[in-house]
């Protein structure tokens, strides 16, 4: 039953006969049992429903019930139900709520009618259900179908295992429909609204005054309540055993872990296909979404054919959506700086040649900018009360968990405390926010060389949107102990980030630096374990102390060794095998120190300047050879073109500092710049007969667009939206058009044709909204070219009820 759409009406007319008794009517109230279980905005002709609470449904007879007569219920859902596998109830009304199982109270009876609040346990099955009934007697009656209702988890339930104690935390991780997705680099944060829609429907179109506009309308008439389902139904585990598969859907555990398969595509026809190629020739370019539904509805209309194409951030938001949608609370966490390590050795081992250009050869283990995966709240029945809490799903295809590409759930706080040795897939969950980063230096004699860098910089600036606000919070703290300099423990509050939220513009928001020298390094993402060290030389805090600690405990779990126990041999893919000792050591300090400078603000379709900022920390001189490069990359770090390499001769005196100006013509990188709008320089710093540093940064080029409404808006009223852009370049350009989507504000998308924009001219575009619902309302503008990559905004808009 699972992914099918009922066909019962709220109002019915049934035969229940039972010496001449019989149904006329059956009213499913469903205003009042919405606003009870929070479901009044799951639209759709069937009952929606949350576990262990009561609904009430109002059965009107030819005649009244005798005194010693009872209605007696059946529930059953998906195929073969049994009462052995607790897919199927069959249960009496009673003056009192009584037993552990499912319920039925009469409330009222007058004359013909009785109404009667029904309730399953708080672990019933989860699904769509089949209500039928007869009339207790003496003589058997055969039931009579009632219709179909949705049952959902019940975070409102303290003994239904997805509770979730604070209300305003309910409000925004299991019924906001719209949110925010971090993406970016460390040091520039930049915020992307999403639609998650968990209670849309298919709509209409709507309209722009004064200009031409194309409306891509929401045809289909499934609703995503009933796709969630679907998805469900259409998992391996369902199609091999479905009585079985349903029977386990009481559990978040189990049903996280199938939903966190079935939003990738590569085990299954599931949802989403990844393509990290930069190409998507056949599909949607991942930053073209902006939202979960059409997502869903091309999924679903397209027969279950996997949809082109999405990476970390669509995955995890088509995630949020389905989980939401199912009654789990659930929230999307964004990792800077995250590791895959491929070997299992607790580190990230990149391999560079002597210009800091990572050999993609020889270099397995790799480094996002950023990933995007998901955290849901559920008790662990499974590891016991102290991991119960946020636990850690990815359904983006990175490693194969028990045989399928799934990841989760992993408890946050096993994570935090290197119990990485509890289901599931915590090693890979502790690699992803916790290895080392390690760089080699490679010689063309094939013997390679430690590189002084930045071996703390994985799992940075750990966030998630902020209950109640746009605000971005950090939670890094919630993951791991302080690393030397940390501040934040682990038990206090999670720390809000600074965010610039200008409506119309990107969020950002920086996270501390380390310290001079900016480092970063490739990839991809997370695997088994990690650690961290403090700077040599420097006496360990008491947070690092504890992380040493974690970090020991979780080598424990998957080597079983002490980390400074025996030497292990690490052998890689590539017959470069290592001691564990050699990883664990820092390389040696050098005597000088780097970073990159922006000297002008990065600016799409301008000229960068940068300087390479170069400090002698000792008290003699020293020449150095600085060989410098530049590449357009994606948000993998994985390198698309090279745009600049040159080479340097410096002299520092005695703790002098010199720069190196950089000049990058935007003729030189505009027809390699990528989607993700992002250049990765690089600068190997050799000090003659002396240390080796390599210096990275990670370059975000800045776009514009701001969004305004002008007046208040109000339901059913329409409202005009200013939207105001900016031609990038030093050239005209045509064909733009503007994107417009807002579940709330107006129905479906909206395109709208741009005017060709002379070279840097700004432009005002003008259409209305007519909110549909009240409260906070998020309003989704892209500017998308053939010429440059999208330009995206979005603006919160708080819609006044109806007067």
């Amino acid at each position: 039953m699972g992914g099918t759409r009922g066909v019962d009406k709220p109002h019915a007319s049934l035969s229940l006969s039972s010496a001449g008794i019989r149904v006329t009517e059956v009213d499913w109230q469903r205003p009042r049992n919405g606003a009870a279980h929070h479901t009044q905005e799951y639209p759709g002709p069937e009952l929606v429903v949350r576990r262990n609470q009561t609904f009430a449904l109002t059965l009107e007879l030819s005649r009244a019930l005798d005194s010693e007569e009872d209605v007696i219920f059946t529930v059953e859902t998906g195929p073969q139900a049994s009462e052995a596998l607790r897919t199927k109830a069959v249960f009496q009304t009673a003056e009192l709520e009584v037993g552990d199982g499912w319920t039925a109270v009469k409330e009222a009876q007058a004359e013909n009618t009785v109404t009667v609040c029904l309730a399953s346990p708080p672990d019933a099955v989860v699904g769509r259900y089949l209500l039928s009934a007869r009339v207790s007697s003496r003589r058997k009656h055969s039931d009579r179908k009632l219709g179909e209702f949705v049952l959902l988890f019940n975070p409102w339930c303290p003994e239904d295992d997805v509770f979730l104690a604070s209300e305003e935390e309910r409000q925004e991780y299991v019924l906001n429909d719209s949110g925010i997705i971090f993406r970016g680099v460390e040091k520039h944060i930049r915020a992307q609204g999403w639609n998650f829609g968990q209670v849309s429907r298919a709509q209409a179109g709507g309209r722009r005054p004064g200009a031409q506009v194309r409306c891509l309308w929401g045809q289909f008439e499934e609703d995503i309540l009933n796709i969630c389902l679907s998805i469900l139904d259409r998992s391996p585990s369902h199609q091999d055993d479905p009585a079985t598969d349903v029977s386990r859907r009481h559990d978040p555990i189990y049903v996280s872990r199938v939903v966190s398969a079935m939003v990738n595509s590569n085990n299954d026809r599931g949802v989403v296909q990844g393509q990290w190629q930069g190409k998507y020739g056949g599909g949607t370019s991942p930053l073209h979404w902006r939202g979960s539904v059409d997502i869903l509805r091309r999924w679903f209309k397209g027969r279950f054919k996997p949809v082109k194409y999405g990476q970390c951030w669509v995955f995890a938001g088509v995630m949020c959506t389905v989980l939401r949608c199912l009654g789990i609370a659930t929230r999307v966490v964004s990792n800077f700086n995250s590791a895959h390590d491929t070997d299992r050795n607790l580190s990230v081992d990149k391999y560079v040649d002597s210009f800091g250009r990572t050999l993609e050869d020889l270099t397995e283990d790799s480094m996002w900018n950023f990933h995007v995966w998901n955290e849901s709240w559920f008790a662990r029945q499974d590891l016991g009360p102290s991991y119960n809490g946020w636990q850690v799903l990815d359904a983006t295809p990175q490693e194969e968990s028990e045989g399928v590409f799934r990841c989760g759930p992993a408890s946050v706080t096993a994570i935090r405390e290197g119990d990485v040795h509890l289901a599931h897939d915590g090693p890979f969950v502790f690699a992803e926010v916790n290895a080392d980063y390690i760089t080699w230096l490679w010689h063309g004699d094939e013997h390679r060389e430690r590189v002084y860098s930045d071996t703390k910089k994985i799992g940075r600036c750990i966030s998630t949107k902020a209950v109640g606000s746009n605000s971005r919070v950090d939670i890094t703290g919630l993951y791991k102990y302080p690393e030397g300099k940390g501040k934040m423990a682990p038990q206090q509050p999670p720390k809000r980030g600074p965010l610039v939220h200008q409506g119309q513009r990107f969020s950002r928001a920086r996270c501390p630096s380390d310290g001079f020298a900016e480092r970063r390094g490739r990839g991809r993402r997370g695997s088994e374990g990690g650690r961290r060290r403090p700077p040599s030389g420097r006496v360990p805090s008491a947070g690092s102390r504890k992380e040493r600690q974690v970090y020991r405990k979780a080598v424990r779990k998957l080597f079983g060794v002490d980390a400074c126990g025996r030497r292990d041999r690490v052998r890689r893919a590539g017959g470069r095998g290592l001691w564990r000792e050699e990883l664990l050591e820092p390389a040696t300090k050098p005597s000088i120190a780097g970073r990159f400078k922006m000297l002008e603000p990065p600016v799409l379709g301008h000229d960068l300047a940068l300087a390479l900022c170069l400090v002698n920390l000792s008290s003699r001189a020293q020449r150095v050879r600085v060989n410098l490069s530049g590449a357009t990359i994606l948000y993998t770090r994985r390198p698309v073109a090279e745009i600049l390499r040159q080479s340097h001769s410096v002299r520092l005196g005695p703790e002098e500092e010199k720069k190196i100006p950089i000049a990058i013509p935007y003729s030189q990188y505009k027809e390699d710049l990528t989607e993700d709008k992002k250049i990765l320089m690089a600068a190997m710093c050799h000090v003659i007969k002396g240390e080796k540093l390599l210096v990275e940064k990670d370059i975000t080029l800045e776009d514009f667009i701001t969004i305004k409404v002008l007046s208040p808006a109000t339901v059913g009223v329409a409202v005009v939206v200013e939207v105001m852009v900016a031609n990038p370049l030093f050239e005209k350009v045509e064909d733009c058009v503007l994107m417009v989507e807002g579940s709330g504000l107006l129905q479906g998308q909206l395109s709208i044709d741009v005017p060709s924009l002379e070279p840097q001219e700004k432009a005002s575009v003008r259409f209305n909204i007519t909110p549909s619902k009240s409260g906070p309302r998020q309003l989704q503008v892209d500017l998308v070219s053939p010429h440059f990559p999208d330009i995206k905004g979005f603006v919160i808009v708080h819609v006044a009820a109806a007067k």
